[in-house]
């Protein structure tokens, strides 16, 4: 793994099969999902199409923590609207010309191809024996023609989602695998589930400065520290000094998400004529049930060397 400052506590499994946790490969080609349970109830799947996980269930296995949309494809054929999609390695619409990412689709490649399960860790000296984690993998051989085409790159994926009691972590390790150094961007684009948006509140990004893509993507910088979703909110918020940012909900803590080696966060709310207007997003009055916190490195790019491994994720605690 990648040395690193401030890195959050692992909760990685004792062994490949931690006491009493159950992994099962359910489903059939897109469909086809890995879902693991703890002794305790709680839970993760993760579908191996774009190894997006969706869904999360703490509390002894009684609380959704992931929204997904009804109307979003799990067979395998489109990136899922819902859950915690991988985006890499171009966040949002890539550049127009003159970039190694301008010949890929909006959001990269990484949550619209299959992965491939690696399987449960054995990891030794645990701090939670009540854990599980499972690795997914994807390089260039597993990407379709286009992709392959359009980032003519190699590289290596490793994504590691561990579930723990009232805990998720999931951490992606990039490697490059070629000649020649290439960038990226990397964003986990994640849908939480909550019971109003009207009593939300965002928390831990007082005075960063972020893009407002709502306003033109014109710049501006969070004045207080609670941010109330009162509308449509598309926003990049860039180098931000905290760790943690939370979500509370009725004044009550929700979520906390603890950033893991990036420094930005994307909060976003279709709202009410965004959410009508997406063929996906169901039912059209969904908004008020979820609320996007997406951490990443998305302002500006990283860069790789040959041989050189870039590590980055976060760890999310629900407080419930």
């Amino acid at each position: 793994m990648v040395d690193r400052a401030n890195r959050p506590s692992a909760l990685n499994a004792p062994s490949a099969s931690a006491p009493g946790s159950q992994v099962d490969i359910v489903g059939q080609g897109g469909s086809q999902k890995v879902v693991a349970t703890l002794p305790s109830g709680e839970s993760v799947e993760v579908l191996l199409f774009g190894a997006t996980v969706t869904s999360w269930k703490s509390n002894g296995g009684k609380t959704e923590n992931l929204w997904v949309s009804e109307k979003a494809d799990l067979t395998g054929t489109k990136a899922v609207r819902g859950g915690i999609p991988v985006v890499f390695p171009v966040f949002g619409p890539p550049p127009k010309s003159g970039h190694a990412t301008s010949s890929l689709p909006q959001h990269g490649f990484a949550r619209a191809s299959r992965w491939e399960f690696l399987g449960k860790s054995t990891v030794e000296d645990a701090l939670e024996s009540d854990s599980v984690k499972l690795d997914f993998g994807l390089d260039r051989q597993g990407l379709s023609d286009e992709a392959r085409k359009a980032w003519p790159l190699d590289f290596g994926l490793v994504y590691s989602v561990t579930l723990s009691k009232d805990k998720l972590q999931t951490v992606i390790t990039v490697r490059n695998e070629g000649d020649e150094s290439f960038e990226f961007q990397f964003l986990l684009h994640t849908y939480f589930r909550i019971q109003d948006i009207s009593k939300v509140a965002i928390t831990g990004l007082s005075g960063t400065e972020y893009i407002d893509k709502v306003l033109d993507a014109t710049t501006h910088t969070q004045s207080d520290n609670t941010l109330k979703i009162t509308g449509e909110v598309d926003r990049v918020y860039k180098d931000i000094k905290q760790d943690t940012t939370s979500i509370t909900e009725d004044g009550k803590p929700r979520f906390d998400v603890v950033r893991d080696n990036v420094k930005d966060t994307v909060t976003w709310n279709p709202w009410i004529q965004k959410a009508k207007a997406m063929g996906d997003f169901a039912p059209d009055d969904g908004y008020k049930n979820m609320v996007c916190v997406e951490i990443g490195a998305v302002d500006g790019w990283q860069k790789l060397e040959k041989g050189e491994v870039w590590e980055g994720g976060m760890l999310v605690k629900s407080l419930l």
